[in-house]
């Protein structure tokens, strides 16, 4: 057993078991993923410490309990297609893949949008299709969607993002302004939603900018040109 590999089981023994994360199969996935490979060679000595990491553009990889809390909430069986706003890394789109059938995930920032295509391909997970868009627009073309990631911070959930659930689909996002968010659930129903508040937390916003180009390919096909 490496080092890295003695470093994950530690995270999730003390990191996610401790603190009630229960799903055999999630945490089956975060002792199988490398997280430190989804960070700077720099950070990867403190990949599996219990706080966030930046990975450049102002963005962070989420700290290992969240990762854990919002998968979980998500309540996924494996024959799931989800939605992730918010590719970052590519850390929690390859959790997804490993615990849903199909992860279609959105990333507007085009350097991350690549390095998460190299890093995923590297891992093979053929059941993630990326898109370099604007997360608030979700991705209709898909829809409608069993579960919603939302790993970015709005004041209200974006009303496209509710339409395209699919009736009993579940959505975890951070809502709130920049020092006060809460984490939400909500379940979709014919009457309409309900909204659970989970707990307190801290993410990065979720930014509007339409980029230039739009893109959609596999993580088996090259990422496109730079705009």
């Amino acid at each position: 057993m490496t080092r890295y590999e003695t470093m994950r089981l530690r995270m999730v023994e003390e990191q996610l078991v401790r603190r009630g994360i229960q799903d055999p199969r999630l945490l089956s996935a975060m002792r199988k993923v490398p997280r430190h490979l989804f960070v700077e060679e720099a950070l990867q000595e403190r990949a599996y410490g219990d706080h966030a990491l930046p990975i450049g553009e102002k963005q962070t990889i989420s700290q290992p309990y969240m990762v854990g809390f919002m998968t979980e909430a998500l309540a996924l069986t494996g024959t799931e297609k989800v939605l992730e706003i918010g590719t970052g890394s590519g850390y929690q789109t390859a959790i997804l893949a490993e615990m849903a059938a199909r992860v279609c995930s959105i990333e507007r920032i085009h350097t991350l949008y690549n390095r998460a295509w190299t890093t995923l391909s590297a891992f093979h997970y053929y059941n993630v299709i990326l898109h370099l868009s604007d997360g608030h627009r979700g991705w209709p073309d898909d829809a409608p969607y069993d579960a919603m990631l939302v790993a970015a911070a709005a004041p209200e959930i974006p009303l496209p993002l509710i339409d395209q659930l699919r009736v009993g689909g579940r959505l975890i996002m951070p809502v709130g302004p920049r020092n006060a968010q809460v984490l939400e659930k909500v379940v979709k129903a014919e009457a309409g939603i309900t909204r659970t508040s989970l707990t307190p937390c801290l993410f990065v916003p979720l930014l509007g900018d339409v980029p230039r180009k739009v893109v959609r390919h596999g993580v088996t096909t090259p990422p496109p040109e730079q705009p």
